[in-house]
């Protein structure tokens, strides 16, 4: 039998998307076998971060700087403004290294279910930072769900004021993917966006 210490550091761990209770032991275990490699580097870092963690007053990154990283530097295209609806969205763009404008990150998305109304969302700013001016295109980079589509839909009508090009990411075939496993409404959306050959 483990600690209490122990057994509150498992269940911390266990908390954490993609570790469940069996896992979490593992990563445990792994820790405090190499305690100088891994435990006290984690410690290091955890409090480091903990310490600096700011949330981004331009974008709503997550960050240990305000503004962000991405919103303070220079390279970045002021013209393009992608929209996410959480932080790992915006990471996950960012690892591509594909798109060079700004960021803003929603809070999240509609849903009536889970009464998530307009005002609960980063919104109101986002419809002033467009307002300012400076912005050519918005990209609506919603998650390809019924509540993401609906959110895309509520932002593409606030906006529809300004002279601002409105686009959302393409949705349809994965890469490597086959016919006979992809669901309907990725196919149907894959038909519906279909282009030429080149």
């Amino acid at each position: 039998m483990a600690s209490p210490e122990i057994e509150a550091l498992t269940q911390a761990l266990a908390r954490l998307p993609g570790l469940g209770p069996r896992s979490a032991r593992r990563a445990v275990l792994h820790l405090l076998k190499k305690r100088a490699a891994a435990l006290e580097p984690l410690r290091v870092a955890l409090e480091a971060v903990d310490e600096r963690l700011a949330t981004c007053s331009v974008c709503g990154n997550v960050d240990t700087t305000n503004p962000c990283g991405i919103c303070a530097d220079p390279r970045r295209d002021d013209r393009a403004l992608c929209v996410v609806e959480d932080v790992a969205d915006l990471w996950a763009l960012e690892r591509s290294r594909l798109f060079p404008g700004r960021f803003h990150v929603l809070g999240g998305r509609l849903s009536a279910l889970e009464g998530v109304r307009p005002e609960d969302l980063s919104i109101d700013s986002l419809v002033r930072r467009i307002e300012a001016g400076g912005v050519d295109e918005v990209v609506l980079a919603m998650n390809a769900t019924l509540e993401g589509q609906t959110t895309a839909h509520y932002i593409a009508e606030r906006i529809e004021r300004f002279p601002v090009r409105v686009t959302q990411l393409a949705h349809g075939l994965p890469v490597g993917g086959e016919l006979d496993y992809l669901d309907e409404g990725t196919l149907a959306q894959a038909l519906r966006a279909r282009r030429p050959v080149a």
